[in-house]
């Protein structure tokens, strides 16, 4: 698997450093036009699900209940293809998942960053 994974905003300026881009919000990013995106992919199912997104409301004081939740998700069969995807990407090419979060390092982008190149990502 490659370690070359990494996250941003998707209104960020793209960049041939950015490898394939895949977003990884469940809705798309408000004012963003798809011919501007640039993106490769977009993968609604690793997304957290509505309820875990609206209970978060993207407080930091809750990331680390929303990390535990959202890790809980992503065993759930319904994600696996979705996940084994993402780790077929990550082990050809550089991989940048991208949000629309504004607070980046407190998203489900940073969560799937880390859960991807940690040892224990085979576990789900």
């Amino acid at each position: 698997m490659s370690t070359d994974i990494r996250y941003r905003r998707i209104y960020e300026e793209s960049s041939p450093e950015d490898g394939k881009r895949v977003l990884v919000d469940r809705v798309w990013p408000r004012g963003m036009r798809k011919q501007d995106a640039h993106l490769d992919e977009w993968l609604r199912d690793v997304a957290p699900s509505t309820e875990l997104r609206q209970w978060y409301g993207h407080e930091p004081s809750r990331f680390d209940e929303f990390r535990r939740r959202y890790l809980t998700e992503l065993h759930e069969p319904a994600r696996r293809s979705a996940l084994d995807h993402l780790r077929d990407i990550a082990s050809h090419d550089k991989l940048t998942l991208l949000t629309a979060t504004h607070d980046v390092e407190h998203s489900q982008a940073a969560v799937l960053t880390e859960w991807l190149t940690s040892a224990g990502r085979s576990s789900a």
